[in-house]
Formats: C-alpha cells, sequence, structure tokens
C-alpha cells in the first residue's frame, strides 16, 4: 500500500466569487481574493492510498463512507485529473523505481478525510476538504504539473474555492476565459503568510442552521436574472482586484478593510437584485455591521473590517493590536452562551 497524508487550510474571500461562467469547468465570471486562514484552528487532513489490492475506490468523510462519492462529476474530476498527472515513484535511497506511471493508471485509491471545524461553526470546509484531497493525491502520485497552476485549476473543479487553499496568505483567483478549456482560470499567491503577519481573523457564528438557498442554486439564479451582477463582474470586480492587491502590497489596512466591506455590501446587494431575491444575512448579521461600522467611526479609522460569504456569520479581520479591543466590543454586545464557548473559542 502507497499513502500520503496531508492538511489543507480554509480561505475567506475578500473580493467575492458569486456566479460561474462555464458550469462544466467550474469557472467563475469574476476574479477573487481571498485570505488563507491558520490551520491550527480550521483544517481539513487528508490520507490517500493506492494499492494493487484495492477492488475499487472508496470515500469516507468524518468516519463515515460516502458510498456514492465516486459518481460526483467534481470528486472525479479530481482524482482523475491527478492520476493523468502521475509519475514515477522511486526510491530516493536506491533510484529504483517503485511504481511506475503506467501502474498509478491501473490502481484504485482509498481516501479518508476529517476536518477540525467546529459542527456548529457554519463556515464552508469544502474548499479546505477539496484542496487536501488535491493535494494528498499531488504527493501519493509524485504527480507534476504540465504547466503552472495547473493543480489549482484541478482544485478548482471539485471547489471554486478550493484553488484559493492550496497557498497561505493572499490568493487570488483569476477568473481566466482567454482560453478555451479555461486552463487559465487558476489560483496564484498574491502575498505569503509571512508577509503581513499582524493579519487577524475573527470568526463570529451567527447562525449554524442550513441557508434555505444554496449556494450553486444561488449563484445560477443570480446569472439569469441580476444586471448588478453582469456590471459587478465586468466593471468593478476588476478595479476591486488592483486596489486589494496594491493595499496588501502596502500593508495598507485602511484600504483593505473599506475595499472588503464595501465588496461584502456589494455580493449581498446583487442577491437582493437576484430575483426572487435570496437573504443570506440575518438581523444578528446586520448588527454585526452596525457594530463594526461604529467601532471605525468611535477609532476615527478602520479598526476592523466585516464580510460575510453566502450566509449569516461575519468574520472580522483586524490587526493583532486591535485584537483584545474588538474582542471586548464583540462581547460586550454579544455574550457568550456559556463560560465553557468562552474558553474554547475566545
Amino acid at each position: 500500500i502507497h499513502t500520503a497524508t496531508v492538511s489543507a487550510p480554509t480561505n475567506i474571500a475578500c473580493i467575492k466569487y458569486w456566479g460561474k461562467a462555464s458550469s462544466k469547468y467550474n469557472t467563475p465570471i469574476n476574479s477573487s481574493l481571498s485570505l488563507t486562514l491558520d490551520q491550527s484552528d480550521l483544517r481539513a487532513v487528508t490520507t490517500a492510498a493506492a494499492s494493487t489490492s484495492f477492488t475499487k475506490d472508496r470515500l469516507w468523510l468524518n468516519g463515515s463512507e460516502e458510498a456514492n462519492a465516486f459518481t460526483s462529476k467534481r470528486f472525479r474530476a479530481c482524482i482523475d485529473g491527478l492520476r493523468a498527472l502521475a509519475t514515477d515513484k522511486v526510491d530516493p535511497t536506491t533510484n529504483e523505481v517503485i511504481v511506475s506511471k503506467s501502474q498509478w493508471q491501473s490502481m484504485h485509491v482509498h481516501v479518508a478525510s476529517y476536518n477540525t471545524f467546529p459542527t456548529a461553526a457554519g463556515l464552508a470546509s469544502s474548499a479546505a476538504g477539496y484542496a487536501a484531497l488535491v493535494a494528498s493525491l499531488v504527493e501519493l502520485y509524485n504527480a507534476k504539473e504540465s504547466y503552472p497552476g495547473e493543480f489549482t485549476a484541478i482544485a478548482r473543479q471539485g471547489s471554486g474555492s478550493a484553488c484559493r487553499s492550496l497557498y497561505g496568505g493572499f490568493v487570488a483567483w483569476r477568473a481566466g476565459g482567454m482560453k478555451e478549456d479555461w486552463s487559465d482560470s487558476i489560483a496564484e499567491q498574491v502575498a505569503d503568510e509571512m508577509h503581513w503577519k499582524e493579519m487577524r481573523a475573527v470568526i463570529l457564528v451567527v447562525s449554524d442552521a442550513k441557508k434555505e438557498t444554496s449556494s450553486t442554486v444561488g449563484m445560477e439564479t443570480s446569472v439569469a436574472t441580476s444586471e448588478l451582477l453582469a456590471h459587478r463582474a465586468k466593471e468593478i470586480v476588476p478595479k476591486r482586484m488592483k486596489i486589494i492587491e496594491d493595499a496588501i502590497q502596502a500593508k495598507d489596512f485602511e484600504a483593505f478593510g473599506k475595499v472588503t466591506m464595501m465588496d461584502s455590501n456589494q455580493f449581498h446587494a446583487t442577491c437582493l437584485d437576484t430575483y426572487p431575491p435570496i437573504f443570506y444575512m440575518n438581523d444578528v448579521s446586520r448588527s454585526v455591521i452596525q457594530m463594526v461600522t461604529r467601532y471605525n467611526e468611535w477609532a476615527g479609522e478602520i479598526r476592523a473590517a466585516y464580510t460575510f460569504d453566502a450566509g449569516p456569520n461575519a468574520v472580522l479581520y483586524t490587526l493583532d493590536k486591535y485584537v483584545v479591543e474588538l474582542l471586548a466590543l464583540v462581547l460586550k454586545h454579544y455574550p457568550a452562551q456559556s463560560p465553557e464557548l468562552l474558553g474554547e473559542y475566545v
């Protein structure tokens, strides 16, 4: 049996991806940019194994076997895409070929994955899950890219935002579309995790209830009905990508925070512009926006920046020197429900 085990983080988008340009290739109508979160708290850990004794491909998630996983087009795209890039596995001491490239093609794989996301967190773990799947298969197969970014293009076919989780720090997912096979829709690291070490993310879990409109259905409806979304993708996002990438390089939190909050607002405006309208935020979400706005007004500068994905939970970006102040403000407005929760997550 040949095995490889890796872990992968999740990421939170500052410039949002909403809407597919190609369902077949799982590509976006606009570029996006995210910050990869530290793996010490939230990560997916995946072990991939291959053997001539395995009779079929199998997957286990958090200890339970997913019987139909390999009929999923997304899952198959990742497995098949990386098998095609497999190379000989060589013993580093003897240079002897242990598994040849052709042998990988006939071996079935067993994949076991678990994540450390709190079950109540309501955080999307698919980005970390597919990133860990791709990374484990890259290692198992000794896979080699045929062009830069190909691994991220394969991860993208599993889960769009997964391509951004293959890097740490700040990561841009370029929309692509200049090539017929969308091979230019890849993720690129804008700045690594050491670049802006003072950056912090505070995650506020507003609700863990399942959302009424899934992201996939929501995107399809928005693309079909929202003129604001089309305008956003064509005219606004390219400018914002430039603004935020410049802000990151300059470590300009004022500019970074402003464009992050404006983009979150506009994403949810496109959801409201969708017909019928989609509501991902709730009253508590909106009160978080008010709290952050008043805090920044009181400070006379942007010290915290909110962003909301397709759900009610908030992520607040801030700098290390303001974390204690911000947490005190959050706990004043939203007292912890129990001392146990306070100790575990704060």
